[in-house]
């Protein structure tokens, strides 16, 4: 557990005889990013409040920062800091003092307190802003400051509930980036997002929530193998050995007009490595291979299909993630 910033098992919680949460299990290495993804109502949120202390669950342990979520939860809180779906930014002050209220809140001295104001503004870019009313923020400044004041207290974890709703694309890549530094000083994120392309680049694990449990959870790469339709692109420039490639490989599809075979596959290392032996001994060299694995698109509307008999789970043993092969 020593290595884990969030370690949760069996969480429960339910209103009146609405279950939000059935279950749950959560692993979070230090220093990593897990992204909660699943749809409204899903219990994201729920989570959230949970593991940050501000509800209590009905059922299950956690350890949040190597501290009991049940016995400790002040502990807790001193390890964390917490950026909510909706802005804590007070509009009618300052961005600078939105900045030292939560220094004051945190017990800094006053000297402490103006030292790490102005090194969090400049760190987010908004020194120039500092001095105007944050209410007239754009929508991306705001989210900024809102993360700037969660660091006032320096925490090891950081909660991050759909922090670039509503952002335009440049603030949402510029949120993205803040991110990832805040990663690699050695932070851990927890991020709910309904956006799939920002799970894709930010975390390094996926957990699906559906009616209140957790549908799959693993890599990028290994929940896009979960979804039938992978497979290996061939294109060959010699007629003659796409010729000699398509006796070779029977399963493949074939497209005369391109020079091009689709071999079905999960896009693993061993898929890849048997198929490439295959060409080997047959003596056929591709002029081009490709690995495509569905999006996490495909694997969202999948887990999250309440209609479908059955959900995919991710294999037991992680593999490592196959990038395209070209």
């Amino acid at each position: 557990m020593t290595d884990l910033a969030i370690a949760a098992n069996g969480l429960r919680k339910s209103y009146g005889d609405k279950t939000v949460l059935d279950g749950i299990d959560l692993a979070v290495p230090r220093g990593t990013v897990l992204a909660l993804l699943g749809p409204n109502g899903a219990g994201k949120t729920t989570t959230v409040n949970i593991l940050s202390t501000l509800i209590t669950a009905d059922g299950g342990q956690a350890h949040v920062g190597g501290h009991d979520l049940t016995t400790h939860p002040q502990d807790v809180r001193a390890t964390i800091g917490v950026t909510g779906q909706f802005s804590a930014v007070d509009g009618l002050i300052t961005g600078e003092e939105n900045m030292l209220l939560m220094a004051d809140l945190h017990h800094l001295t006053k000297t402490e307190g103006r030292r790490t104001t102005a090194a969090l503004l400049q760190r987010f870019d908004l020194t120039d802003a500092a001095k105007k009313p944050a209410s007239t923020y754009s929508g991306g400044m705001k989210r900024r400051l809102d993360i700037a004041m969660t660091l006032v207290g320096n925490p090891s974890i950081i909660f991050l509930d759909e922090p670039t709703t509503g952002l335009d694309p440049r603030s949402r890549h510029t949120m993205w980036q803040i991110i990832r530094d805040l990663v690699t000083t050695g932070t851990t994120v927890l991020l709910t997002t309904q956006y799939l392309e920002e799970a894709d680049q930010l975390a390094d694990r996926i957990a699906v929530l559906n009616n209140g449990t957790i549908a799959a959870h693993g890599t990028p790469d290994e929940l896009k193998r979960l979804i039938p339709g992978g497979h290996v692109r061939l294109r060959f420039t010699d007629p003659a050995t796409y010729r000699t490639a398509t006796l070779a490989l029977p399963d493949a599809t074939h497209d005369d007009q391109s020079l091009t075979l689709r071999h079905p596959g999960d896009g693993s290392q061993r898929h890849l490595r048997t198929l490439l032996d295959h060409l080997d001994t047959a003596h056929i060299e591709a002029d081009e291979l490709t690995v495509h694995t569905p999006d996490l698109d495909d694997v969202f509307f999948a887990l999250t299909d309440n209609s479908a008999p059955n959900t995919p789970t991710v294999p037991s043993q992680s593999s490592h993630s196959q990038e395209n092969a070209r």
